[in-house]
């Protein structure tokens, strides 16, 4: 009766982790770059009564073992690109496919993102790097944050900028003249699921991540940029929706085992005496 009653309570551990992970999805299915979680869960070890065994006499007797519930084995993410949405704002890029954007903090501490909600700050008369919405730096393909010279060598400003499909930027100025604006620097690895979260849509751990090295998009199994675009979310909120009603299910159920085992427990208690 007691395994019963511990098997249940881990089957309410483990449905409630896996609304938390569905609650978490649906919370950011409006996230730029955000990728879908899944819990993945397996048994727990069980309690083997008899073992398995073989006599040319008798037959073979079957193992008899008994389950003591369930655990959470992994929480994995979806790393499928989701859908490339445009917004007409210069300063958005998109991967279309595999990679990341590199960025860089002002204490030089590198992180990965999907996230190409990006602007512009100058940092002299004549520079303005390419930011993230928290400030951070992007980094091209040399390592270096991405300086857009803003006025050319007559003084006309900046009027726009550009960034093709391989990530070369190219800027032009009110006079109608051009200049080499830097190369984005993309990132693709082989193990995506060593990634750590570090919230605002950042991600470190690229160390143990499987770095295939920076290189231009396009390249190494990476995606191609899209100026003037995001990638959504690839929360799919009907697939979410139908997960959630599973594991509500699967936690009453369990709810309901840890009432039952909890009054024959009673019944026995009152046998007893």
């Amino acid at each position: 009766m007691m395994t019963s009653l511990s098997s249940a309570v881990s089957g309410l551990d483990a449905f409630q982790q896996q609304m938390d992970i569905i609650g978490n999805n649906i919370a950011n299915i409006n996230t730029t770059g955000f990728k879908s979680g899944t819990g993945n869960l397996v048994d727990s070890f069980s309690d083997t009564l008899q073992g398995a065994t073989i006599s040319g006499a008798n037959g073979t007797t079957d193992a008899m073992q008994l389950g003591t519930g369930v655990t959470t084995a992994s929480i994995t993410s979806d790393w499928s690109t989701g859908v490339i949405n445009p917004t007409n704002n210069n300063n958005d890029l998109a991967i279309n496919g595999n990679g990341f954007f590199l960025v860089q903090d002002s204490n030089s501490n590198t992180y990965v993102t999907q996230d190409g909600t990006f602007g512009l700050v100058q940092t002299s008369s004549s520079a303005a790097n390419l930011v993230t919405t928290g400030g951070l730096n992007v980094l091209g393909s040399n390592g270096k944050p991405i300086s857009l010279p803003i006025t050319n060598a007559s003084g006309s400003p900046m009027s726009t900028w550009t960034v093709n499909s391989t990530g070369a930027i190219t800027v032009t100025y009110a006079d109608g003249t051009t200049a080499n604006g830097g190369q984005l620097g993309v990132e693709n690895f082989t193990n995506p699921q060593a990634l750590v979260s570090q919230g605002d849509n950042l991600y470190n751990n690229m160390a143990n991540a499987g770095p295939g090295g920076v290189v231009n998009p396009g390249s190494n199994g990476t995606g191609t940029i899209e100026q003037g675009a995001l990638e959504l979310s690839n929360v799919n909120l009907s697939s979410e929706m139908a997960s959630l009603i599973t594991a509500q299910r699967g936690f009453e159920a369990n709810s309901k085992i840890v009432t039952t085992s909890d009054e024959v427990l009673q019944d026995s208690v009152q046998m007893k005496r």
